[in-house]
């Protein structure tokens, strides 16, 4: 379960930003704040995996806040690690670059829709995922996590999405002896026909490998193995 601390200084803005992310599996609000001060104490009595952080605030601006977390984690190594996305009205490029500086995972302008929250929210789940998982890191691991935007469904083919390749994908990865797309549909709680478009994909993409499984009757069974 990721915990998300919300910063917002409207109260209402947090109370929708709230709300969405609850709507989300893996995902609990643990706590909101509508200023600086308070975003600093609350997530160092909450400790949260994520901070959904805006850069106007009352008595200082996000960027900031962003560096005193930083500055508390290298002061104290037993201090609790906090990401951060940024959602926020300011567009000035000055403000991105700081932003991206301070160690943001990534920016989200306002106004956005529900959609778009939700599928930085699924990336950043990804990336955790993912580095959790890694003992070594290999240069593929390495430009996905650093990637310059999230996998998105602009960049899948027509039909698939990016939440679902990104749950399909931890299914193969959960299962390095491979498995079939009945099995990966199970686990998943997809439907096999959903399950077998995306393994293809991650096949035709070298991301997973295919091996033909022989019964005593009927045609092979195709089972999929990620490429490590």
């Amino acid at each position: 379960m990721t915990k998300v601390l919300v910063v917002d200084d409207d109260f209402m803005v947090a109370k929708l930003h709230s709300r969405y992310v609850s709507a989300m599996d893996g995902f609990t609000v643990v706590g909101v704040a509508h200023s600086g001060a308070e975003a600093l104490r609350a997530a160092r009595r909450l400790r949260p995996d994520l901070v959904l952080l805006d850069i106007y605030l009352p008595d200082m601006n996000g960027i900031d806040v962003l560096r005193e977390l930083r500055a508390a984690e290298a002061r104290d190594g037993d201090a609790h690690s906090a990401d951060a996305l940024f959602i926020t009205a300011a567009r000035d490029a000055g403000v991105v670059r700081a932003a991206l500086r301070a160690g943001a995972l990534h920016y989200l302008i306002k106004p956005f829709d529900r959609t778009a929250l939700q599928e930085q929210l699924h990336h950043v789940a990804s990336l955790r995922h993912r580095l959790d998982a890694l003992d070594e890191a290999r240069q593929e691991d390495v430009d996905r996590i650093f990637g310059t935007r999230p996998p998105g469904s602009r960049e899948l083919p027509k039909g698939l999405a990016a939440h679902t390749a990104d749950l399909v994908e931890r299914v193969l990865r959960e299962h390095p002896d491979g498995l079939s797309a009945s099995e990966c549909a199970e686990a998943g709680t997809l439907s096999r026909v959903s399950a077998r478009r995306y393994l293809e994909y991650f096949a035709e993409t070298g991301r997973a490998e295919v091996s033909l499984r022989y019964g005593g009757t009927g045609r092979p069974e195709r089972r999929y193995r990620a490429v490590s």
